[in-house]
């Protein structure tokens, strides 16, 4: 049987993984011995695991996440005060399914936007839309694009992502427009969509950062409201690795 016709017209349909795992069976020779259904099903499942991998790799690249971080290599030996079957738990994806949130607070340096990054990258294995914003830049982004025309497209864009993690926020306080911003992506995604937000601050200093009593009682309502929580502790985890830390222990 000649190939080479069946591989032309599987990559000029688009199965380029049923075309690979075809040239791999081919050169197998116990393979030849198999049924027809299931020299399909393996096709088959070869183009669907390649059709994920391209669709993560497509999620991870738009989030941009900050760290290259996986919950696989999460650490629960460092005293920081994380609980392991929580987090594993969010890792399940459940509570974005549900529309859920999570803020993780905690001092410099205890691996917050570590910990966010991970549950984003494996948001992204689960088909989730995520996106990554340092909360500075995004006021930043925010401004230009008030005054270029921008302004609603890109709200509208943040409103619709499955995930939105916004990172570092404050302890600057907030000027009016920047308290725009925020209730305009709070409303948007209440109950709709899933944030992270991490801080250096705990929670009872928000309505400090807010500035606006009002305005921080609406805020924070939509929220905290249905948020998981982890409040991290301890000192920075940068500074128990640093090479300075490690000798002091040895010696």
């Amino acid at each position: 049987m000649l190939i080479n016709p069946t591989i032309d017209m599987l990559r000029e349909l688009g199965l380029y993984g049923m075309a690979t795992a075809f040239l791999e069976l081919d050169a197998q020779s116990e393979a030849r011995g198999l049924e027809h259904g299931e020299w399909l099903a393996m096709l088959l499942d070869r183009e669907a695991t390649m059709r994920r991998q391209k669709r993560f790799e497509a999620r991870a690249r738009a989030a941009t996440l900050r760290h290259d971080a996986q919950i696989e290599n999460a650490d629960f030996r460092a005293a920081r005060g994380l609980d392991r079957n929580l987090f594993m738990a969010l890792a399940g994806c459940d509570w974005i399914r549900k529309h859920h949130s999570l803020l993780i607070t905690g001092p410099a340096g205890v691996g917050k936007s570590w910990l966010a990054c991970a549950l984003g990258h494996k948001a992204c294995r689960e088909d989730f839309s995520v996106a990554y914003h340092r909360v500075p830049r995004l006021f930043a982004a925010l401004a230009l694009a008030r005054g270029d025309g921008r302004y609603g497209r890109i709200l509208k864009q943040l409103a619709k992502t499955d995930l939105l993690i916004l990172d570092d926020w404050g302890p600057e306080k907030l000027n009016d427009n920047q308290r725009r911003d925020v209730l305009e992506n709070i409303e948007d995604r209440y109950e709709r969509r899933s944030t992270i937000v991490t801080s250096q601050l705990p929670l009872d200093r928000w309505y400090e950062i807010i500035a606006n009593p009002t305005l921080a009682d609406v805020i924070l309502d939509r929220l905290v409201h249905n948020a998981y929580r982890i409040d991290l502790t301890g000192e920075s985890m940068r500074k128990q690795r640093s090479p300075k830390a490690s000798e002091t222990a040895q010696a």
